[in-house]
């Protein structure tokens, strides 16, 4: 099993760990992340599937999950690796090792506000530069704020 592996070879880098229904996650530190995930391709796990984040406002500490799904196309594994993240910390970038991560982490940063140290580009992705907040909080308006910019934004966002 690849989560005793990383144990072994990177001793106290995974924080936590659980399986459900054939389902693999570790729990990992952002300062452990770039290891791990050296390791990870390694194993095979040469294919990042996506980046994503869960908010979790009312933790202490690490408000935000940073959530990586990546498949070992030999073998047919998957495995779910969780960074907690505060709020205004950031998390290194995977875009030097996996091409992929580009996108997904630029989506991140779009809808959660994470940052990703040593991006690239990492610049909004699916809303405007000067949109206000980001979308994924779970403390984002629901009724969308000033999001549409009714008031104020120029060309071509003007929704008023």
């Amino acid at each position: 099993m690849v989560t005793e592996h990383i144990e072994e070879q990177l001793p106290g880098a995974v924080q936590d760990k659980h399986d459900f229904r054939g389902d693999h996650t570790i729990v990992v530190g952002a300062e452990n992340l770039l290891a791990v995930a050296d390791l990870l391709f390694k194993e095979g796990f040469q294919f990042l599937v996506d980046v994503t984040a869960v908010d979790w406002p009312e933790r202490e500490g690490a408000r935000f999950d940073v959530v990586y799904h990546w498949l070992n196309l030999t073998s047919q594994e998957r495995l779910r690796v969780k960074v907690p993240v505060a709020e205004g910390a950031s998390v290194p970038s995977l875009v030097s090792r996996f091409k992929t991560a580009d996108w997904y982490e630029r989506e991140v940063y779009d809808m959660f506000g994470v940052i990703f140290d040593g991006h690239p580009n990492l610049q909004r992705l699916l809303t405007w530069p000067d949109f206000p907040g980001h979308a994924l909080r779970k403390d984002f308006p629901l009724d969308g704020g000033d999001a549409f910019c009714m008031d104020g934004c120029t060309a071509p966002y003007n929704r008023g």
